[in-house]
C-alpha cells in the first residue's frame, strides 16, 4: 500500500493494490474510487484532503491493528 500526498493539487491518494486502475467511481463530489478489471478496489483519491480530513488527520494517516500475524517470520 503507497499514501501519496499532492501538496499543489490538496489531492491524496491510495493506492492499495500496484495494479492499472480501468474504471473508476465517484464516491461523492471529490471522492473517487479506481477498480480494476474485474471491478475490484486498486486505490482512492481524496481531493481537497487537508478540508475534508483536517491538516492534523492528514499528517497522521496509519495503519491500525495491523495482522502482524499472518506476516511470515524468516
Amino acid at each position: 500500500m503507497k499514501r501519496v500526498y499532492d501538496k499543489a493539487a490538496d489531492a491524496l491518494c491510495i493506492v492499495l493494490r500496484d495494479v492499472p486502475a480501468s474504471d473508476s467511481k465517484d464516491m461523492e463530489e471529490g471522492v473517487t474510487v479506481d477498480l480494476d478489471d474485474e471491478g475490484r478496489i486498486v486505490g482512492l483519491e481524496v481531493l481537497d484532503a487537508s478540508e475534508r480530513l483536517g491538516l492534523e488527520a492528514l499528517l497522521n494517516i496509519g495503519i491500525e491493528n495491523m495482522p502482524l500475524e499472518k506476516i511470515p517470520l524468516g
